[in-house]
């Protein structure tokens, strides 16, 4: 079933880059991915490393990553069991970088330096607005579009008038910009920045190499060299399970054949203080 009012396979690309963001969007999700860098974990060395999350909490996350596909849980014996990254994760870590690299260059500088999760958070929650991807895809084709014309593409089942709150939701958070009202919308140097990490997502989600995320039709921009990674490598550590279907994968798609790549490392941060912020030009 189509999800928006674009041709069939922008509209599967879309779904698939939805489809991953809500994977490692959820609260702790990416710090426990990160804690999981490294070799497989037993359940309490987990634990100590995300303390602030209580046994039935983090119990409840492993299960949700590893029905996603992200984390596998390996029974030794009835007593030892343990927890690592799929080839899924592993294949799928090294877009976090991209995001923190993002992150410093566009949003809103804060008082105090903050940790490369904290600029992972925020660059997600940005990205997991409703319709964001949707609206970022075809103001990118398109280069400025009104609102009436948006929501005719992006929800084409819904009320037109119903296009403006998520547009200016992006607006606020500094991915959209226009002239007022009445004016087209179009992306912001930050929306258009994100092309490399909605790219690598869109290669992830299809089950290609992330090298691939610079020949996306619409974010890939083949004549830039690679960013430069400043973030240590590890190689991954488990399989990928057989038994969990990829979630964004569930179209009439060849079943992908997850590539093997480098683990994000960094090390895990004290409980947070408070709710994390969102990020956008306040943060």
């Amino acid at each position: 079933m189509a999800l928006t009012g674009l041709p069939p396979d922008a509209d599967t690309d879309i779904a698939r880059v939805s489809q991953a963001l809500a994977m490692i969007t959820p609260r702790w999700n990416a710090r426990i991915l990160l804690a999981l860098d490294g070799k497989p974990l037993r359940y309490k060395e987990i634990a100590r490393k995300v303390s602030w999350l209580l046994n039935g909490q983090l119990h409840l996350k492993l299960k949700q990553l590893c029905d996603a596909g992200l984390v596998q849980r390996t029974e030794h014996t009835t007593r030892h069991v343990t927890y690592g990254h799929t080839d899924r994760a592993a294949a799928l870590l090294p877009v976090l970088p991209l995001i923190v690299t993002w992150a410093e260059k566009n949003l809103e500088k804060p008082e105090r330096p903050l940790p490369a999760i904290e600029q992972i958070e925020d660059g997600l929650t940005l990205l997991t607005r409703r319709h964001a991807v949707a609206l970022l895809w075809v103001l990118k084709v398109r280069g400025e579009s009104s609102g009436r014309t948006l929501a005719r593409l992006v929800m084409p089942d819904s009320d037109w008038t119903n296009v403006y709150p998520p547009l200016r939701q992006l607006v606020a958070d500094g991915l959209v910009d226009t002239d007022g009202t009445g004016h087209p919308y179009r992306l912001s140097a930050a929306g258009d920045a994100l092309g490399p990490i909605l790219g690598a997502l869109s290669a992830w989600s299809a089950g290609q190499p992330l090298r691939q995320a610079v020949r996306h039709p619409v974010w890939g921009r083949p004549d830039d060299p690679p960013a430069a990674q400043k973030w240590v490598s590890n190689p991954a550590r488990l399989p990928a399970p057989t038994a969990t279907p990829a979630p964004a994968n569930t179209r009439t798609n060849p079943s992908p054949a997850w590539q093997h790549g480098g683990l994000f490392s960094h090390a895990t941060p004290a409980r947070p203080t408070a709710a994390l912020p969102a990020g956008g030009p306040r943060r």
